[in-house]
């Protein structure tokens, strides 16, 4: 449901004051979304995303400079990959869609290209649904090259543009994804095809939502494909190829996880009054103010985040064991800390009947067995 108008407009101002009053709002992609659905218990990365703070200056000045993103070279690289592949009309992409997801369907011989540009990212979200809607209609190929589409996240409306969605004869819409990593003999890195399919997953649940409405006002029924088409440099050349993708998994957690994220009206209110993450504070304020939201940092957020390296020291320096990630996490129970878990292999502290516990106690008794046997091997 979206907010009512009074309060929406509260929460921006609010997220406003977050970010720094002279801060520009950085856009939350589904990259990030992708990224946070992955950890819906990090409060720190939902409101800093949701307030639109640019996490990698954040980190610079609390003097944990980040090493994640892409490489000027890479975006190049990318950048002019999807140009090739766009050209002349997108005659290339509407290709592979035909060729990966839609056989049977007529080729795409002068597909329509409609024009998206509009005032803002509302506008351009307007513009979208419109063009979705005649291009369902009117029941021919059309390629809507970067639309913009709008999804409500923790309460907070995040704008995403999708590389390309093709709207196929049926009324089929389908989400395009142009990576610049190799497929090297018709398949590639299946890390970063994951990363894809994820990211794609958003921009599905998006979709959806602008096809229930066109639905609810009584316009077509379309029907979102749950198959995305990867499109990457076929071995070592520019020459495209493309994949179609299964995302139906990726697409549940996702809605699952994003469904899971506390509110940003709710994680603010908590927020001592003046609390601000602009990078031009001072550092001793700026720590203050990112400690004052709970992280829920794990290894994973090294991929992931540009607070990761600041986070993981935090975590290390307080002993949690969710830096040792979190399937050791997941089997230690009630045991939050390192020293808990010591103290618990000691015979210190913890319940005997816990499985954790008897579990930890079993290992160091067998580790003090295996080096008692490794010294007397040794006289």
């Amino acid at each position: 449901m979206p907010l009512p108008r009074t309060r929406e407009t509260g929460l921006r101002h609010r997220l406003a004051e977050l970010r720094g009053p002279e801060v520009p709002a950085k856009a939350l992609d589904a990259r990030a979304l992708a990224a946070l659905a992955a950890n819906p218990g990090c409060k720190r990365r939902a409101i800093l995303d949701g307030a639109g703070v640019d996490k990698a200056a954040l980190a610079d000045a609390l003097g944990s400079p980040s090493a994640f993103g892409q490489s000027q070279f890479a975006l190049t690289r990318g950048n002019a990959f999807e140009s090739r592949v766009k050209a002349d009309g997108g005659a290339e992409l509407l290709r592979l869609v035909h060729e990966k997801l839609d056989r049977k369907a007529e080729p795409p011989s002068d597909a329509e290209v409609p024009d998206l540009t509009a005032i803002g990212p509302q506008g351009r979200t307007a513009r979208t649904a419109l063009a979705l809607r005649d291009a369902t209609a009117a029941g021919c190929w059309t390629l809507l090259d970067h639309p913009m589409l709008a999804l409500e996240v923790a309460g907070s409306p995040a704008f995403l543009e999708p590389d390309a969605v093709v709207v196929h004869p049926d009324g089929g819409w389908t989400v395009v994804e142009i990576k610049s990593f190799p497929m090297l003999d018709g398949s590639a890195d299946p890390a970063k095809v994951g990363a894809a399919a994820r990211q794609a997953a958003v921009y599905v649940l998006a979709l959806e939502e602008v096809a229930a409405r066109l639905a609810h006002d009584g316009g077509p029924s379309p029907r979102v494909r749950h198959h995305v088409l990867l499109v990457c440099p076929k071995d070592f050349s520019n020459l495209a190829t493309a994949s179609a993708v299964d995302i139906r998994k990726q697409r549940a957690v996702t809605a699952r996880q994003l469904a899971r994220l506390t509110r940003v009206q709710d994680i603010a209110d908590a927020l001592p009054e003046g609390t601000c993450f602009s990078p031009d504070r001072p550092a001793d304020e700026l720590t203050e103010a990112v400690e004052a939201v709970p992280a829920t940092y794990a290894p994973e957020c090294l991929s992931a985040c540009e607070l990761a390296f600041h986070c993981r020291d935090r975590s290390r320096t307080d002993g949690a064991v969710t830096s040792l990630g979190r399937s050791v996490r997941a089997e230690l129970g009630g045991l939050t800390t390192v020293e808990d878990v010591l103290a618990a292999a000691r015979g210190e502290l913890g319940d005997p009947d816990d499985p954790a516990v008897a579990a930890l106690r079993r290992a160091a008794e067998l580790r003090a067995e295996a080096l008692g046997q490794g010294v007397a091997a040794c006289r």
